[in-house]
């Protein structure tokens, strides 16, 4: 049996308050922001389809409902559409009929990743599982196939954990989680072992510039780690410090590094935001051009502006 399939369920963190997206996520959730023609979330649920996990925890929290709405059918709009003979858009409504089972987890107050990912224990149960976070899209040219990656190497190398990583510039170590590999890492080198993690070092602290890329494979010892996981300055209990726990258990830890087709677009904040609605829209089969004809246009109108306008 493929290793793939030895691993089948998810767990999708999505309760955080968004508070580097206000006032927009005020009442709106970052991972309903629109990115293309989707929502952020609908990426992130497609990706588990894809990669053939369809058992999916939503772990959400105050003001998320939502979301959950997004993923309900409906039927009386699904009947409107076929009176319309609106074929194309009972299409985009697909994903209503996807076959995943959805289960939602409501996290009583922003209390950290670790927290949030502990509720979903008994979802869980015994078997490896996967971490995807709700506000950033992996962009691939099959979707899924990071994941895949990530399953079979954390199936065959018996790790605890297996993360998703990426290079970032030096002096922006400081805005992800970062790596410490346990060997000299070359580049041909997919997966390499990791001996400790630092959650947003300074550029002169970092152990490395490999950045934790919103993915994870882990076994059901992690919910042990974080148990014994005490909660950070802002009382909020870090998944960084319960992976640093594991791995002073003896735990396993690696890394899998995206491909260079890959790409980690995060929605967490403004200028991300603004980058990946771009990217995606440009990408769109039939405005794409127009939209790249108009970015074209504004820039060189930018450009020929003087100073005192």
């Amino acid at each position: 049996m493929s290793t793939t399939l030895a691993v089948h369920k998810a767990v999708i963190p999505v309760g955080g308050l968004g508070t580097r997206l206000l006032p927009i996520t005020k009442v709106l959730p970052k991972e309903l922001l629109p990115v293309g023609r989707r929502p952020v979330i609908q990426y992130v649920v497609e990706e588990m389809r894809a990669a053939r996990l369809e058992h999916i925890c939503l772990v959400t929290g105050r003001k998320k409902t939502l979301i959950q709405e997004h993923f309900d059918n409906d039927p009386e709009l699904v009947r409107r559409l076929q009176d319309l003979g609106r074929d194309e858009l009972l299409a985009e409504l697909a994903y209503l009929e996807s076959g995943l089972h959805l289960t939602y987890i409501r996290q009583s107050g922003p209390q950290g990743l670790a927290d949030a990912l502990s509720l979903a224990e008994n979802f869980i149960g015994e078997q490896s599982f996967v971490v995807a976070l709700g506000d950033s899209i992996i962009h691939e040219p099959k979707m899924g196939a990071l994941l895949r990656r990530m399953i079979d190497r954390h199936m065959a190398n018996g790790a605890a954990a297996t993360i998703a990583v990426e290079a970032v510039p030096e002096g922006r170590v400081r805005h992800y989680g970062i790596v410490q590999p346990a060997i000299s890492v070359g580049d041909q080198d997919e997966v390499f072992p990791i001996s400790d993690l630092v959650e947003r070092p300074e550029p002169d602290q970092a152990p490395s510039n490999w950045a934790i890329a919103a993915r994870y494979v882990f076994t059901p010892s992690i919910f042990s780690a974080i148990r014994r996981t005490r909660p950070g300055w802002e009382g909020e209990t870090q998944l960084t410090d319960a992976i640093r726990i594991l791995l002073r258990q003896g735990g396993s830890v690696q890394a899998v590094r995206l491909s260079p087709e890959q790409r980690r677009h995060d929605v967490g904040n403004f200028a991300g935001y603004f980058r990946t609605f771009l990217d995606f829209a440009l990408m769109d089969p039939y405005f794409g051009d127009e939209v790249r004809s108009y970015l074209e246009e504004a820039c060189a109108q930018e450009a020929d502006r003087k100073p005192g306008d």
